[in-house]
């Protein structure tokens, strides 16, 4: 069966002290959903986001931080000679919400 990318799939997340929370994802593909947390512009933590609709921000050091849902989407196995992926890649799904800790 072909993965059909038509329709993107979409969810909302919003702050809830030191939680971000998010919606169901509406046209779910099935494939990883992962947080992105970023701090300062650099990737510190993808944790995975299909187990619960809620990431603690508990753990984080202090400093500014930007969060996004993002969804794989897979197009094909090509890789890099390096092992990188070449056509499939991660794609953000939600908006995006800063928090200072």
């Amino acid at each position: 069966m072909e993965q059909k990318f038509d329709t993107p799939p979409k969810a909302e997340i919003r702050l809830d002290g030191r939680r971000v929370l998010r919606t169901e994802v509406t046209n779910d593909w099935g494939l990883r959903l992962q947080w992105e947390i970023r701090r300062e512009g650099k990737v510190v933590a993808t944790p995975n986001a299909r187990v619960d609709l809620a990431l603690s921000l508990a753990d984080l050091e202090p400093g500014n931080y930007e969060i996004v849902l993002q969804m794989w989407k897979y197009v094909s196995y090509k890789k890099t000679p390096a092992g990188e992926f070449t056509d499939s890649k991660y794609v953000e799904i939600s908006n995006k919400v800063t928090v200072t800790i």
